[in-house]
């Protein structure tokens, strides 16, 4: 019997919740960040200085579809994952499916855009089908991974909807990640629900919105699938005609979450990822010390000022990033850390005017701004330093509980003094 795990929005607490995310992811990663997401995506990296480290963090996730956890590419709210270099294939609009599809065995030739949104269109429900496109298995880019998107109409309205598929590291990081429900302080969303599959494949699907500050109320409802043996398939549906700048067309997408997992399950898609040449880099996991930023959350959290009470935390999987929620009893107040090694290739663009030079030669950049997510009344107070090595600490606060609801207080439960012994601290250096 398929076992399950609900979330819902009664939920109240995240304190042993992990970023992710997006994807982030999505992907975010992978994925969250595609699109308003995968800041991600992963909509988690600080004071927006974090140019190297998202590049890093993008770059060992392509493999992740673009997450969030979600985000994500496993993560919601994103773009369409589909974020890789390579001109996709469109089809013109379709009319009712009259023909049957032709049957594609990947291993047997090579997979193409037009497969790809055959194989799509097959597995959908009976309905009209639009504005097409796709990439199949390209042997010369193993990172361009196979997507296929239509505009799916079944009566009710038009539907984008999308699959994109990938391999991963089976048991790896980005395999865990990828199922991992989105952490609610990054990514809301109505319901998260992980099922494990008779043949042990893990699913999780995710009701959640396209733009996590709900400017728009474009829903976004997603799939992601891991099989024991590494493949990754992400399935994505919007109440609209695309994921962004299109009017909602109906109350909800067209599939439901058992629809989302039988169409995330089914075997051809398998087949494409065996299609897919082996990328010669994902041939071992990072240590297991670096696949939580734990460490980097406990020296955050013995550095909160008295008077404050962690009351949420979570981190992201590369050990560079965490946060914690305080709370002074005046309202929540969302504190997050980015801890990077080998920065000195940006100091040029994080440290311009207006910021100062300490005495062992350490760079520090004080600022005040809005948020960056659409919560009302959100501010950011940040400060970014840089010791003559390189190595980078970037903290940032906010008056409200998440980037993406209104603000709780008028300023951050931290002062910018405060924020700066904590930057300045000598304990990270262990």
């Amino acid at each position: 019997m398929p076992v399950e795990r609900q979330y819902n929005d009664s939920d109240s607490s995240n304190s042993d919740n992990s970023h992710g995310d997006a994807f982030e992811v999505r992907l975010s990663a992978a994925l969250h960040d595609a699109g308003d997401t995968f800041d991600a995506d992963r909509g988690a990296l600080v004071a927006g200085g974090t140019v190297r480290g998202r590049r890093l963090r993008l770059r060992r996730r392509t493999t992740l579809l673009g997450g969030a956890a979600g985000v994500a590419l496993a993560g919601v709210g994103g773009a369409l994952l589909v974020p890789w270099s390579g001109a996709p294939s469109e089809r013109s609009p379709s009319a009712v499916r009259t023909t049957p599809h032709p049957t594609v065995s990947p291993t047997d030739r090579a997979v193409t855009s037009d497969d790809m949104i055959s194989m799509l269109e097959k597995l959908l429900p009976e309905g009209k089908f639009g504005k097409a496109e796709g990439r199949g298995v390209d042997p010369s880019e193993p990172l361009a991974a196979p997507y296929a998107q239509v505009v799916f109409d079944d009566g009710q309205g038009p539907a984008a909807v999308s699959v994109a598929v990938n391999r991963v590291l089976p048991g790896g990081s980005d395999a865990r990640q990828a199922v991992r429900c989105p952490d609610k302080v990054y990514t809301p969303y109505d319901s998260c629900s992980t099922s494990h599959l008779p043949d042990a494949s893990v699913v999780t699907v995710v009701k959640g919105y396209e733009y996590p500050d709900r400017r728009v109320d474009t829903k976004l409802w997603t799939a992601n699938l891991v099989t024991p043996d590494g493949h990754h398939v992400s399935v994505s549906e919007w109440n609209a005609a695309a994921e962004k700048d299109a009017p909602v067309s109906r109350d909800e997408p067209p599939l439901s979450a058992a629809q989302l997992k039988k169409l995330a399950a089914a075997q051809e898609w398998r087949g494409v990822v065996d299609a897919i040449p082996e990328d010669p880099r994902q041939t071992q996991e990072p240590p297991a010390a670096q696949e939580d930023g734990g460490a980097i959350r406990k020296t955050l959290t013995s550095l909160v000022p008295k008077g404050l009470k962690v009351v949420a935390h979570g981190s992201d999987d590369d050990a560079q990033f965490t946060y914690v929620v305080v709370d002074d009893g005046k309202g929540r107040s969302l504190v997050q850390i980015n801890v990077q090694p080998d920065m000195s290739d940006v100091a040029g663009q994080l440290f311009g005017a207006g910021s100062e030079t300490l005495a062992d030669g350490t760079r520090v950049a004080e600022k005040k701004q809005p948020g960056e997510k659409g919560g009302a009344g959100v501010v950011m107070w940040t400060v970014d330093t840089l010791r003559t090595d390189g190595f980078r600490v970037v903290i940032s606060a906010f008056n409200s509980g998440s980037q993406q609801t209104a603000a709780t207080r008028t300023a951050p439960a931290l002062t910018m003094k405060q924020l700066r012994a904590i930057a300045l601290s000598t304990k990270w250096r262990s």
